[in-house]
């Protein structure tokens, strides 16, 4: 897995995701094969089965935040009815077995995506992108990001030690107005740095392409793992359950 050129990688990911987001919901079975599918590649990729399941859980909760009131609002036969201050809701068997399905996709996806972005080297993943004939603008707004996200955290960290080390108490109010002075600050302070970084870049003669030493090479075990991995993938919904 670790070997395998990244185009190919990319390309299973988005089938799997695919695959996954147009299985029909109630397809159990199906979601469990795709299930025992990217656990043989975690264990054929050596990834410590702990590290994949904090990952995974860590998305989680953002997909609970948007779907978890879906019980409350779909239509059908009721569940169960509570009483929330002067307020009635009902959660539907319905609105419960959309949720399952979200829940279950999403986290598919979640451990593709894990996968994909363990066994792969960000450049290498870059380098991809950009020969799949991704955008140019989004494979170098990706680089960018990657290259300096861990810059404006540790400019953010130190902003945020200054205000500690000065902090003297005060009103919800006053540390709200404080946190929004921060980001303020931080926000130029990226935009004054992105400036300068695009001046140094013009004045070296940068054109917009990214090149790198090494290329990327198609293989035989690319192939045989494409070609493997698209037939698991059509094999559930063509066997007779």
């Amino acid at each position: 897995m670790h070997r395998l050129d990244p185009r190919t990688k990319l390309v299973v990911s988005l089938a799997f995701i695919l695959a996954v987001l147009l299985t029909p919901p109630g397809e159990w079975r199906i979601f469990a094969v795709y299930l025992c599918i990217i656990v043989g590649l975690f264990a054929f990729s050596k990834l410590p089965p702990l590290y994949v399941l904090k990952r995974s859980l860590v998305i989680i909760p953002f997909v609970l935040l948007v779907s978890i009131f879906i019980p409350f609002f779909k239509e059908g036969e009721i569940a169960g009815s509570y009483n929330i201050w002067l307020w009635k809701v009902s959660i539907t068997y319905d609105g419960l077995f959309m949720l399952a399905n979200i829940l279950t996709k999403a986290w598919l996806c979640i451990l593709s995506l894990i996968l994909l972005s363990s066994t792969t080297k960000f450049s290498n993943l870059l380098e991809g992108l950009r020969q799949l004939h991704v955008p140019r603008t989004l494979v170098l707004i990706l680089s960018f990001m990657y290259r300096y996200i861990f810059v404006l955290t540790d400019e953010a960290l130190r902003m945020q030690r200054a205000y500690q080390s000065r902090n003297v108490g005060g009103s919800l109010l006053h540390r709200l107005k404080a946190f929004g002075n921060m980001i303020g600050v931080l926000f130029l302070r990226s935009y004054e740095r992105a400036e300068r970084i695009y001046m140094a870049m013009s004045s070296r003669g940068f054109d917009g392409q990214i090149r790198t030493l090494s290329g990327l090479t198609l293989q035989r075990a690319d192939v045989y793992f494409g070609v493997a991995f698209g037939i698991m993938l059509v094999l559930p919904h063509i066997i007779p359950w």
